[in-house]
């Protein structure tokens, strides 16, 4: 603060108070899954299937979830997240550049398990800036097996840094050993020849010894994709995007095209949505539907209790759609498609409007597994089972958005999906816009802040129309005072801020009533 000793005028900023709170996505999505190539176990962030072809090997027949990425982006998904899962035995393609007396043998391989790794070829040269100390690394993957990615890391120290340094520098090479690391720093250089340099090597698909050692490994299991034992603890599988900051929607597809997610993981997968406040998309049992109704109910993972099953929602039946490795339709399980229609809706319309309607176009499927007819779509519906319908008008669509939890039979509030998915992204959004209020002087000036942001939060919401209600104060509060914050929670640390919000249910059903008039009989 400016001392006041000369006689003048003092200009001085006072704070506002006023802290911005700022929505959370609603729609980045999490794709668990065998991939041909790719990191395990650590969450990637792609926005578009090309993308998603360079990191991960794009279409394969192994891979219901690169199928499931594709079908997300073409419905209009704009965020995912990917991890990728591989099976017992996978290997990642190596070669051994020898090194002469004096230096070590260097060990380069793929930098992810899998056949993909086979294709490399790799360049080792010492036309550097220092020819008797550096080398230079020139790796592709040639299309068309490979992405056809080339890469160029020039001036390496081949010795202990080498390991942290091509993991930074290079998405397709890693090194595993480079020993005898020597004393004294003394720089590891692998044999490149004698003679008058520059020197130069060549590994590829001709050469013996080459990079032929990757192996995809077993096709993975319902187990590899979520390890209730141990998955967390290791954040393996499911439980790897406990390194990712922040997901909202869960999609699981089947490990393989042959089967199917078990219930145990479909029930740990949804609770642990619950804990990372995100939507869980539960695909129906495969085709043929002889009895639809009850396929589609049996679909419901048992073990999955509430509250959990708010967390959820089953969407039935399959679709077929066209398989270009194949040239041929097949069926797919509908999560991708569905969770990019619900970016779709939350990027026009907002996470407050159900994802369902004639405005919920599925696209790039041929056909649905089962037609359903308006009997067995009200069942299904009334069971908390989401419909896709085919309409002669509208094409395929999504007819359904509740929860689990949104039987009839149950009564729930969180009966609908985007109550659910609403109530989430302002619980998100809330707990990170309110970590400045920690450790503030809890009294009401803090209270008063608390109101304001919160406030003009909720406030902006309800002029973007998400929630009930003519004005403000029909459509939220927020109370934060003397009366949630007693002296006790005070004196313990504790401030409480209660807000309610008035939710837009979806207009399920429409009832329109007609009647006939009849005229005045004039006499």
């Amino acid at each position: 603060m400016t001392n006041l000793i000369t006689p003048g005028v003092y200009i001085r900023e006072i704070p506002s108070g006023v802290r911005t709170i700022a929505g959370v996505s609603t729609s980045t999505t999490a794709f668990v899954g065998a991939a041909p190539k790719g990191e395990a176990n650590n969450p990637l962030q792609i926005s578009s299937f090309g993308e998603y072809t360079s990191l991960f090997g794009g279409l394969n027949a192994k891979s219901p979830m690169s199928f499931a990425v594709q079908q997300y982006f073409q419905n209009g998904g704009q965020t995912a997240l990917i991890v990728r899962v591989f099976g017992a035995n996978a290997l990642p393609a190596r070669f051994t550049f020898t090194g002469t007396a004096a230096n070590a043998d260097l060990l380069l391989e793929a930098s992810s398990p899998g056949l993909w790794g086979n294709n490399l070829v790799v360049t080792v040269d010492d036309n550097s800036s220092d020819p008797a100390n550096l080398i230079n690394i020139t790796v592709s993957d040639p299309a068309p097996a490979g992405s056809g990615a080339v890469e160029i890391i020039r001036n390496l120290t081949v010795d202990a840094t080498l390991t942290a340094v091509l993991k930074q520098r290079s998405s397709l090479l890693r090194t595993s050993s480079v020993t005898p690391v020597p004393a004294g720093g003394i720089v590891n250089k692998p044999d490149l020849g004698g003679g008058a340099g520059p020197h130069t090597k060549t590994v590829d698909s001709t050469t013996a010894g080459a990079f032929t050692a990757g192996a995809d490994g077993a096709d993975i299991a319902s187990g590899d994709l979520l390890d209730p034992a141990n998955g967390l603890a290791n954040k393996t599988g499911v439980f790897a995007l406990e390194n990712a900051d922040i997901f909202n929607i869960l999609c699981i597809p089947p490990p393989t095209f042959a089967t199917t997610v078990s219930d145990a993981t479909w029930a740990a997968a949804a609770a642990y949505c619950a804990d990372r406040r995100a939507f869980l998309i539960v695909d129906p049992p495969p085709g043929p539907y002889a009895a639809p109704v009850g396929i589609a109910k049996a679909g419901i993972p048992a073990g999955l209790a509430a509250p959990d099953t708010q967390f959820a929602g089953l969407f039935f039946p399959r679709f077929k759609a066209p398989n270009p490795l194949t040239k041929s339709d097949q069926e797919f399980v509908p999560c991708g498609a569905v969770a990019g229609i619900f970016a779709r809706t939350d990027a026009s319309r907002g996470v407050w409007k159900a994802p369902a309607g004639i405005d919920a176009g599925i696209s790039g499927i041929t056909e649905l597994s089962y037609l359903l007819n308006d009997a067995e779509n009200g069942t299904l519906n009334s069971n908390g089972v989401n419909c896709l319908r085919s309409f002669n008008l509208f094409g395929n669509v999504v007819w359904g958005s509740r929860t689990l939890d949104g039987g009839d039979a149950r009564g729930s509030e969180w009966k609908y999906i985007p109550i659910r998915r609403l109530a989430l992204f302002l619980e998100e959004s809330l707990y990170r816009g309110t970590q400045w209020v920690v450790f503030e002087p809890n009294d009401e000036p803090l209270w008063a802040q608390i109101r304001l942001n919160v406030g003009s939060f909720l406030n902006n919401l309800f002029r973007q129309g998400a929630f009930q209600g003519q004005t403000p104060r029909e459509a939220y509060f927020v109370k934060c005072d003397a009366e949630t914050t007693t002296q006790n929670d005070r004196n313990l640390g504790i401030v409480n801020v209660l807000v309610g919000f008035a939710p837009l249910k979806p207009a399920e059903f429409v009832v329109i009533r007609i009647q006939q008039i009849s005229g005045d009989i004039q006499v």
